[in-house]
């Protein structure tokens, strides 16, 4: 069975969606080992909890230095031996000791259409603040690998969503989500999972003509 790590940093609703995905066979051969969470009390940890899977709190503010926390994070996926590490909203920078180890094996999906609106500082409500600011007709979004730039690894997937003329940040965020967002997510664990994607050079190769 292919093991994943799911991180997360509040609500929960791309960690909702690899539950369901995982429990209807679309994500096949995967079980989530552990559900890891920088804040306490947030309702990803309860959704890990009603499907049966560990939740647990690793936060920057229990330890005395961002060394230390590096490698309880670290710690605490190598004693799990997960094969895949998710980021399903976390919003705490990966460590480079965790990008070493876990090379093309960290994931994280992004909610407009890279490289538009991504970077340092574009998460949440301000990338599609961004997205309406721009007068954009389209933004969506991206699955990718994590490197140790910000949103800059390569791309798995990406889905366009449209955007309305009476578009809200908070209306858009929910169509991405609906429409792109937990449609590509446990899409590509399902790829990385059955050895359907691989990086060369730098890109993500489909095997098998895939899409």
């Amino acid at each position: 069975m292919f093991k994943i790590a799911v991180m997360v940093s509040g609500g929960g609703t791309n960690l909702q969606a690899i539950i369901d995905r995982i429990k209807d066979n679309t994500i096949r051969d995967v079980e989530i080992s552990v559900v890891i969470s920088n804040n306490e009390g947030v309702y990803a940890l309860e959704r890990a909890k009603e499907a049966g899977v560990e939740g647990i709190v690793i936060s920057p503010k229990s330890y005395d230095n961002r060394e230390e926390f590096n490698e309880a994070l670290l710690n605490a996926v190598v004693e799990r031996d997960v094969d895949l590490i998710v980021l399903a909203g976390f919003l705490v920078v990966i460590p480079e000791i965790m990008i070493d180890k876990y090379e093309n094996r960290i994931i994280n999906v992004h909610p407009s259409l890279i490289p538009s609106f991504c970077g340092t500082g574009y998460y949440g409500l301000k990338v599609h603040e961004a997205a309406l600011k721009r007068g954009v007709k389209y933004s969506g979004a991206t699955v990718h690998f994590v490197d140790k730039g910000t949103d800059t690894g390569p791309i798995i997937l990406q889905k366009p969503v449209e955007v309305k003329e009476d578009d809200t940040p908070e209306i858009l965020q929910r169509r991405i989500m609906e429409e792109a967002e937990w449609i590509l997510l446990p899409k590509a664990i399902d790829m990385i999972a059955h050895s359907e994607v691989e990086v060369v050079d730098g890109k993500v190769r489909v095997i098998g003509g895939l899409q």
